[in-house]
């Protein structure tokens, strides 16, 4: 028996890969520090859980709407106009079984087979696969630590072709922490405009974890409002991970699209998760400052310890909860690196083990776990292998203790 092609295209994302790896030595009795998935270690706040507590016993359990109950989109496009005054109507908002659905919902409902995705890279791990999923082809589109991996105007204009449907890309940035300014937004939606058959699908997932001010949408941008798809939801801003519920605003036709492909897949998300998500929408901002404030004081700490180690380059995040730093000097130049093979690599022998050197960033990260006992994602799985990316979503005291380990472990390295 075989598998399908589209499976075999697609690789596991090496953000579980890794957390898989880190929990198999834990459960050997070896002290991991995991800094490899982007999950808030917080709780979900209490008003949220209460509204979650009181649907169960209101009895609220059975099918809503394909796209979430009338009075969540409601509140959504509430939300919207409330925090990045962006106009949505109920109809224009879909609710799904959180933002990962959400992005591929919008795949499947706007890619043919042949048509072409901008992805500026470093890129959240799963943006590529489910182009691929959907019969795209990616086009990444290189950034570089030294502009804050952030994509110009004119990268945009010069990977557009006749076969560009759409762009893709997050600010908060997954895995870099860059932030786009309004100004920033206002050229790369400069660069769109003129092709009006192209979309722009924006992951605003991380908005509230920002550290420079008021977080900034391109769909602000008039010329642009019917062709952005804004993709949201509260499990990192609100610490909601395993709620799973994710949404969208877009155009009517878009929102339809979603909803008509969702209802064949999933139909609507959890009951008891929509009335959670509704209680996260409705919360005042601030409730959530002290969280972002915390995330803010690690990526201090972790930014001044990052620079006490030797070749190691990094710039200062201004939201999210990463660091994707570039480690490229401690790889051995004159081997060859091994064709990119997804988790394969996660099972070969440690790095202990293995006398001619690393070679990229997963060898790096497989030595670090093996090392240092501390478990990270390599650059690879996000579009450049030159870089590793931290997650500092962990207490301050594992932050410094594993920081500690991985400079003492690249210490060793020549």
């Amino acid at each position: 028996m075989t598998l399908s092609d589209r499976i075999n295209s697609i690789t596991e994302p090496q953000t579980i890969g890794m957390a898989r790896k880190a929990r198999e030595l834990k459960a050997k009795g070896i002290d991991v520090i995991s800094l490899s998935l982007g999950e808030p270690d917080f709780n979900t706040p209490e008003p949220i859980k209460l509204a979650a507590k009181k649907a169960i016993d209101e009895n609220f359990s059975h099918y809503t709407h394909v796209s979430g109950y009338l009075e969540l989109r409601q509140a959504i496009a509430k939300k919207f106009k409330r925090d990045n005054n962006l106009d949505f109507t109920a109809d224009q908002i879909v609710v799904s079984t959180g933002a990962k659905q959400s992005i591929a919902n919008i795949m499947l409902c706007i890619l043919n087979p042949g048509d072409e995705v901008l992805v500026p890279a470093p890129y959240w791990v799963t943006y590529l696969e489910l182009v691929k999923l959907a019969g795209g082809i990616p086009v990444v589109i290189p950034s570089t630590v030294e502009n804050n991996f952030k994509t110009t105007p004119l990268q945009i204009k010069n990977a557009i072709t006749s076969k560009t449907k759409a762009i893709i890309f997050s600010s908060p940035c997954n895995p870099t922490g860059s932030v786009y300014t309004k100004e920033e937004l206002k050229s790369l939606a400069d660069a769109i405009i003129p092709h009006k058959e192209m979309y722009v699908i924006s992951d605003e997932i991380y908005e509230h974890i920002n550290f420079v001010g008021k977080h900034e949408s391109i769909a602000q941008f008039p010329e642009l409002k019917e062709r952005t798809i804004v993709v949201n939801g509260a499990s990192k801003g609100f610490a909601m991970t395993g709620w799973r519920v994710g949404y969208i605003g877009a155009s009517k036709d878009i929102a339809q699209a979603c909803d008509k492909i969702q209802g064949q897949f999933t139909s609507a998300t959890c009951s008891i998760g929509q009335k959670a998500m509704h209680a996260a929408v409705d919360m005042e901002v601030s409730a959530i400052h002290p969280m972002r404030d915390a995330f803010k004081k690690r990526r201090d700490i972790v930014y001044n310890l990052l620079k006490e180690i030797p070749r190691v380059k990094t710039n200062l995040p201004d939201g999210a909860f990463y660091f994707f730093p570039d480690v490229s000097a401690y790889f051995t130049p004159h081997l060859n690196p091994p064709q990119r093979g997804g988790l394969g690599t996660l099972s070969s022998p440690p790095l202990g083990e293995i006398r001619e050197g690393v070679r990229n960033s997963t060898d790096l990260c497989m030595y670090l776990l093996d090392k240092a006992h501390v478990a990270l994602v390599a650059g690879d799985a996000f579009g450049d292998d030159n870089h590793i990316r931290i997650s500092y979503a962990a207490s301050e005291e594992k932050l410094i203790e594993a920081m500690k380990r991985i400079k003492n472990a690249l210490s060793e390295l020549k």
